[in-house]
């Protein structure tokens, strides 16, 4: 089994629905530009409140990837 390779980044995630539908998104949106996604977790969740009310949810989300061809 060869060696492998994995970039971790972070991303925030948004929704007005729920906690588990923001990381959704944030994982589905990486998933758009790239490839061989590993490991989504969930670092910290959060809500944006407006005039006493919660208008958002947001989840900061590490996701990991796998490097391809490292010479």
């Amino acid at each position: 089994m060869a060696d492998s390779v994995y970039k971790v980044i972070e991303l925030v995630g948004t929704s007005d629905v729920s906690w588990e539908q923001a990381a959704k998104n944030a994982v589905e949106a990486a998933g758009k530009s790239l490839k061989n996604l590993r490991i989504a977790e969930i670092n910290k969740l959060d809500m944006k409140v407006e005039n006493g009310g919660v208008t958002a949810f947001r989840a900061r989300v590490n996701l990991s990837f796998k490097i391809e061809n490292i010479v």
